[in-house]
């Protein structure tokens, strides 16, 4: 029997397109690097054209396009977004944090292409240090912290005055050891890491963050420790102790990231998360009562004919609701839905969704920032049938590696 014979059980039929979204997703980003670049000085200008809820911007059009122009060149701007309030900062917010898809089928190349490592259980949060002070906000805006820092400009202490020296982080906070874990850096003292491989961005935010001290033990003007994570080549050894290895804290699943692929706004197949029972405490999500349901729920967006929608761009149709119905329940476009998944399950044909058994539930939290994304919804399903097991990621690193390695049938004459 051969070696491919013998691996053949442990391949799972994919379910979706993610690594056909994935090939296209890189191939979008190597040709188009210098729109990276523009993504962050665009990102730092919008805050400019939106108004606070504090602080009305009172300025005319023309002369909101010259203080864009004037500022484009300057992304240190991106600290004014720490101002918005309400629905402004949940809506810009909600796009600004590069999103993990869920690992719905196990990338090509998992063991050359790609890192892993623990994810932190926590907040997700923005850390910006600017102006002699450290602002942390939540993925949805609110502000979780307001602290000094050894980040660049980030205490009244720090040595370096210029309102360019500013820093941005992609944290998870941990509230156990009041720790801020450093998953991805967005930009450094100034210097925009957007169109940098994730391959230098963890090599750079490694070696810049002992250099400040950042990593020390808190002090007066250091409140919380930042550390940064030990992150894996995702071959067998790697994997093996992302999931299994001691850390110092609490373990909410596996982060997979591509080493090649750029920093990328919203839901990125780059970026994957992964659980199951024995790395996370919450592989199904619970309800708020912190229970697991009867019935995997789900959280769409209603759009203006009905249609409810995932939070992918483009958006992923998972049903519809009539116009009747919205009248009744007095809905509108832009609200999000709780659903049910109900007996009729998920229809899947093909790698794509055909339908699913939808039954409402109510509006969801008003603190919520956007709908589920589609591989969440096939995620969590397939948490409660079919999961995806870790022994499914080793039997793809060793096909991979037996696939460079062929064995060698004939012997050497000698």
């Amino acid at each position: 029997m051969s070696s491919h014979d013998i691996r053949r059980p442990f391949k799972r039929p994919a379910v979706s397109d993610q690594q056909r979204r994935r090939e296209v997703s890189l191939l979008r980003q190597s040709q188009n690097r210098l729109d990276a670049q523009l993504q962050a000085r665009r990102l730092a200008s919008t805050v400019l054209c939106l108004p606070s809820s504090q602080d009305e911007y009172n300025s005319t059009p023309e002369e909101q396009q010259l203080d864009t122009e004037l500022e484009y060149g300057h992304p240190h701007d991106l600290r004014q977004a720490t101002k918005l309030r309400g629905p402004e900062a949940r809506l810009w917010f909600a796009k600004q944090l590069m999103l993990p898809e869920w690992m719905m089928d196990v990338p090509d190349n998992l063991n050359t292409d790609w890192y892993v490592f623990a994810r932190p259980a926590g907040k997700r949060c923005f850390v910006v240090s600017s102006n002699g002070t450290t602002i942390s906000r939540l993925r949805n805006g609110i502000l979780l912290h307001r602290f000094p820092s050894a980040l660049p400009n980030g205490a009244r202490t720090n040595n370096s005055k210029s309102a360019q020296s500013y820093c941005i982080l992609d944290c998870i906070f941990h509230e156990s050891d009041e720790t801020y874990y450093v998953i991805d850096g967005v930009c450094w003292a100034g210097i925009s890491l957007y169109e940098c491989t994730a391959e230098f961005r963890f090599f750079w935010l490694n070696s810049k963050l002992a250099e400040t001290g950042a990593c020390d033990t808190p002090s007066t003007y250091h409140r919380y420790r930042f550390s940064t994570l030990p992150v894996y080549n995702c071959d067998k050894e790697g994997l093996q102790t992302a999931y299994a290895g001691q850390v110092p804290y609490v373990k909410d699943g596996l982060l997979f990231y591509n080493k090649h692929a750029q920093y990328q706004t919203g839901n990125t197949p780059l970026a994957l998360v992964w659980k199951d029972e024995n790395c996370s405490q919450y592989v199904i999500d619970t309800d708020n009562k912190g229970q697991v349901p009867s019935q995997q729920q789900v959280v769409l967006e209603l759009l203006d004919d009905g249609r409810l929608a995932t939070s992918d761009d483009p958006p992923v149709i998972i049903g519809c609701l009539l116009g009747e119905f919205m009248q009744k329940t007095e809905l509108h476009r832009g609200d999000l839905l709780k659903f049910a998944i109900g007996e009729g399950g998920l229809v899947i044909v093909d790698s794509k969704l055909e339908k699913a058994d939808l039954q409402y539930l109510g509006k969801s939290n008003r603190a919520r920032a956007f709908a589920d994304s589609y591989s969440k919804v096939l995620f969590q399903h397939a948490a409660r049938y079919s999961p995806l097991r870790i022994e499914h990621l080793f039997a793809s690193i060793s096909s991979c590696v037996e696939d460079e390695n062929p064995t060698q049938d004939a012997e050497m004459a000698g």
